[in-house]
């Protein structure tokens, strides 16, 4: 059995969307777009108000969803550690512009996109 259909835990499964907690809620979200057999994921923001555990679940997810599917997948997100630990391709935006387009380890490197995201102080170290 793939991560795809685990089953939904007994205490959980007939309880309204909103009484779950934020994480468990986004996952909901996910799976209704994934009910549609998409060939095409788009992701806003995926992890944004969850804590370290719910967003490495969430990161080891989509990694399942590429590698088991076959699935492409955009996401725009500002948590550049998710962004470069799971991205093939990464472009960097900020103010409308795009600065940087590669792969992450390339990106990472840039010096816009370390003054835009990573603080330029990180760039002199």
């Amino acid at each position: 059995m793939n991560s795809f259909h685990r089953r939904v835990p007994e205490d959980i499964r007939d309880q309204p969307v909103g009484s779950l907690s934020y994480g468990l809620q986004k996952r909901v979200e996910l799976g209704r777009a994934l009910a549609i057999s998409p060939k095409l994921l788009l992701l806003d923001e995926m992890v944004s108000g969850m804590n370290q555990e719910e967003r490495e679940d969430i990161a080891r997810f989509i990694l399942d969803l590429r590698e088991e599917l076959g699935m492409t997948v955009l996401m725009v997100e500002h948590d550049m550690g998710i962004v470069m630990d799971i991205s093939d391709h990464v472009c960097v935006m900020n103010e409308g512009r795009k600065i940087a387009d590669g792969a992450p380890a390339q990106v990472a490197l840039n010096e816009a996109v370390v003054a835009a995201y990573l603080g330029a102080k990180r760039a002199a170290a």
